[in-house]
């Protein structure tokens, strides 16, 4: 894993991203700004009515909704599709960002965290004065939910295994197992996009989803076929997807993860069932920081540099 980051980041400036919304088909505009130290990642709702702002945490304790993506919300004001946007804010090491939408949904861009990856970049990160706080798992917490599964167990590092297995034989059985950094996760899972069944179209716009849908933000999987002209990014984008979703589920639990989990038949449902699981067994994880380097000409050394060692647990 190659040690553990000591200092908490943010974002050097702003950057904003345009696009659909996956589901409602609304035009969002999303701006990611700087925030200070210890505040996590909050997203701020504009026009959300009566030409107020609501203020909501990126926290699983907020967490509305985990049909077909996960929606977080305050007080009757929710943002839909939050997954890839916490993805890649997570991946890329930004603790502490202040997210400003002006709509109900993160735009779906196309249907992967590429564009949140591009706006990180375009406006950079910045250390903070303030230590990185990390849930560390050291037992494992198990939930099932018919045939579906997740665990989280102890593990030295951040690492996902993810199992998917569905009737349709272009997708099948796929699995897909990683450490989580940033090199790994800009390579091998920030442009696998969502995906869905011609079939289930239909059914999906009467129940008010997949509106803004198309071939240019999903991988669209006919009878026989994938329908998209230009193909699939990877031979098992569909699992690789599942994993940036897990990604982006669990940067819900309000600091990094220490430890791994693993899914088999997953998504946003059970992977938040399994992080209020652990986070509600107290016995089942500890919050721990990587020393601080004082040292006068060490403050800006990366993260790699940071020591591994872990000073005394705080709870």
């Amino acid at each position: 894993m190659g040690g553990h980051r000591a200092r908490q980041s943010t974002l050097r400036r702003r950057a904003t991203v345009s696009g659909i919304g996956v589901h409602s088909g609304l035009e969002v505009s999303v701006t990611l700004h700087p925030a200070e130290a210890d505040t996590g990642v909050t997203f701020v709702r504009t026009n959300a009515g009566e030409g107020r702002d609501c203020e909501i945490p990126a926290n699983y304790r907020h967490v509305h909704a985990t049909d077909l993506c996960t929606a977080v919300g305050m007080e009757g004001i929710t943002v839909a599709t939050v997954e890839h946007l916490m993805a890649a804010l997570s991946a890329l090491d930004i603790d502490n960002a202040m997210v400003e939408i002006d709509g109900p949904e993160v735009p779906v861009m196309d249907g992967s965290a590429g564009a949140f990856i591009e706006a990180v970049d375009h406006a950079g990160t910045a250390g903070l004065d303030a230590p990185v706080r990390y849930i560390k798992v050291i037992k494992p917490v198990r939930i099932q939910m018919g045939e579906s599964f997740a665990e989280f167990v102890p593990y030295d590092g951040r690492r996902i295994e993810v199992e998917i297995d569905f009737a349709n034989p272009l997708v099948g059985r796929q699995k897909f197992s990683t450490d989580i950094d940033q090199a790994i996760f800009r390579r091998d899972i920030s442009r696998a996009r969502t995906f869905g069944f011609l079939a289930d179209v239909e059914q999906l716009l009467a129940r008010g989803f997949a509106r803004g849908a198309s071939l240019e933000n999903a991988v669209v999987i006919g009878e026989d076929r994938v329908i998209n002209p230009e193909g699939l990014r990877f031979s098992d984008e569909f699992v690789r997807h599942k994993v940036l979703d897990a990604v982006g589920d669990l940067a819900l639990a309000g600091a990094p993860i220490l430890g791994c989990y693993r899914s088999y038949r997953g998504g946003h449902k059970l992977n938040f069932k399994a992080l209020e699981a652990l986070l509600a067994d107290r016995t089942a994880w500890k919050t721990v920081e990587a020393p601080m380097r004082r040292e006068v000409g060490h403050a800006d050394l990366p993260a790699a540099a940071a020591a591994v060692a872990f000073g005394p647990d705080a709870s």
